[in-house]
């Protein structure tokens, strides 16, 4: 099935968080999110009611394509089956392709896809990381509300930056949780602050 549900895309715009921030990409944000995370900035907190959902197909969102790299976010990227051929179609065209992910749902794609996993196990219990996730993962980002995400996920993350990791304060807190997450990385000097640079820039 060459089609998928979108939420929105849109190009020629930054990477605003990780290990590519600054980055010319263009998005595809795709429809649903099951996860719940009360923080979700694009819609998802209690699932995506009424939010826009267009099935759109593969040479659609081709065609549109501007950027050298392609970021596939949400929702949860995931939950589609056909997410391993819509990446192989971007690949074709010489594009690099991201994915974000909380890590709860697992089916394998190509080995050159930069896989950000960013858990929200804390936040939804019934929703905990695959176990192939952590291995998979090309960078892992902790969005810090408390600095208890750190204790939470202590098992997980790497103690060298073989993976970086990166802390990112909660966007609405951020007068609080900036500088609780600037405090956080004297502890934890091997991973690395995240800050959302399209919000700060004003786009999208």
């Amino acid at each position: 099935m060459n089609e998928i549900a979108i939420h929105e895309t849109f190009q020629n715009t930054i990477q605003g968080e990780g290990y590519w921030a600054g980055t010319p990409v263009d998005f595809i944000r795709l429809a649903g999110c099951p996860v719940g995370c009360h923080y979700c900035d694009t819609g998802y907190a209690n699932g995506g009611v009424g939010l826009p959902r267009n099935v759109r197909s593969f040479n659609e969102l081709i065609a549109e394509l501007r950027s050298p790299r392609v970021v596939i976010s949400g929702g949860e990227p995931f939950i589609y089956p056909q997410l391993p051929d819509l990446v192989q179609c971007i690949e074709a065209t010489d594009r690099t392709v991201s994915i974000e992910t909380s890590g709860s749902f697992w089916q394998a794609i190509s080995s050159s896809v930069w896989v950000t996993l960013s858990p929200k196990e804390h936040i939804s219990s019934q929703y905990p990381v695959v176990a192939q996730m952590w291995e998979r993962a090309s960078e892992i980002k902790l969005v810090i509300e408390t600095g208890f995400e750190l204790k939470y996920y202590a098992q997980y993350l790497p103690k060298k930056p073989q993976i970086p990791v990166f802390l990112q304060p909660e966007w609405t807190q951020r007068d609080y949780t900036l500088p609780l997450v600037l405090d956080l990385l004297k502890q934890y000097p091997y991973y690395r602050l995240s800050l959302q640079l399209h919000k700060y820039v004003g786009v999208d």
